[in-house]
C-alpha cells in the first residue's frame, strides 16, 4: 500500500520555516553579513519554504526601495554559507542546518497587478453590471 504524497507543506515543514525565517531576520537585523550592498539594504524576508527533510530552506526576500533585486539576491546566495553557519545558535533543536538559499519575493508585484486590475474601468462596469442584475 503506498502512501499519497500531497504538494502542501507539513506542519513541521511549516514550523520550522517559520523558526529559520526569524533567525535569517534577526541576522539581518544585526547586520552580522559583512556585504556593503546587503548592509546598506533593508530586507524584509517574508517567507522560507522547507523542503520535505528539512535539509533546503529557500527564503522568499524583498529588498525595499530597490527597483532592481537582482544584485541583493546575489549578495544573499554569496553570503548564504556564512548566513548558515550564523543561524546555528537560534535553531540549535535541528539535527541538520539547512541549507538556505535566496529567492526573490513576486508576490508584493502580483498583489499590486491584482489590485491594478480590479481598479480598472472594465472591471469596475463589469462588477456594476452584476450589481444591477442581483437587483
Amino acid at each position: 500500500m503506498t502512501k499519497a504524497t500531497s504538494s502542501a507543506p507539513s506542519q513541521r515543514m511549516l514550523r520550522v520555516g517559520e523558526q529559520v525565517r526569524a533567525a535569517i531576520t534577526q541576522v539581518l537585523q544585526r547586520g552580522e553579513v559583512r556585504d556593503d550592498l546587503i548592509e546598506k539594504t533593508v530586507i524584509s524576508v517574508s517567507e522560507v519554504r522547507m523542503s520535505s527533510d528539512l535539509k533546503i530552506a529557500t527564503a522568499y526576500v524583498t529588498p525595499l526601495g530597490l527597483p532592481d533585486h537582482t544584485a541583493v539576491i546575489e549578495a544573499l546566495n554569496r553570503n548564504a554559507k556564512f548566513i548558515r553557519g550564523r543561524l546555528g545558535g537560534q535553531l540549535k533543536q535541528m539535527k541538520y542546518m539547512p541549507e538556505v538559499r535566496f529567492r526573490d519575493d513576486t508576490s508584493f508585484d502580483n498583489y499590486k497587478k491584482i489590485d491594478e486590475l480590479l481598479r480598472s474601468p472594465e472591471v469596475q462596469r463589469d462588477i456594476e453590471a452584476g450589481n444591477k442584475d442581483k437587483e
